[in-house]
């Protein structure tokens, strides 16, 4: 079984943002293609990856964690002080489905093979403690050992 890879990449772009549907002349159907914030984002997760020695990405089974760190706010101090407990909780931050369909796109080819061979993911929103950025690690998994392969 492979290494696991561990990264820090700059926070996600928004979903929103990410895809671009136009109609191309001669077409029947819209076309969605990545925008050009979508591949720079992709272009600096790929630069990121190989400074960080990911020479090719893992394939087969992958189990991924990630923590999204928002930005923490300028006045974050005044929110701990009015909630302690949640004050995070007012901080804008993406929804984390929408960060991971962004950052597999993103990691596809370049971490992993494709993000159909994901097979468990652990996202977490975390409390801002900087500057916003996530932090992922994507991990192979060894294919089970079935009954049906002894016979």
């Amino acid at each position: 079984m492979g290494q696991p890879i561990t990264l820090t990449l700059p926070y996600p772009i928004s979903a929103n943002r990410y895809w671009r549907t136009y109609m191309p002349k001669g077409f029947k159907a819209p076309v969605t293609v990545p925008s050009a914030e979508a591949k720079a984002y992709k272009a600096q997760v790929c630069g990121l990856a190989k400074i960080a020695g990911v020479g090719k990405p893992i394939a087969g089974r992958v189990a991924v964690e990630i923590r999204l760190y928002p930005n923490r706010p300028q006045d974050w101090q005044k929110r701990v002080k009015r909630d302690p407990m949640a004050w995070d909780d007012t901080v804008q931050c993406l929804d984390l489905d929408n960060a991971n369909k962004v950052l597999f796109d993103a990691l596809k080819g370049v971490a992993i093979d494709d993000d159909k061979w994901v097979r468990r993911i652990v996202s977490e929103r975390m409390e801002p403690d900087g500057e916003a950025r996530v932090e992922i690690t994507i991990t192979p998994i060894e294919p089970e050992v079935r009954q049906g392969g002894l016979l």
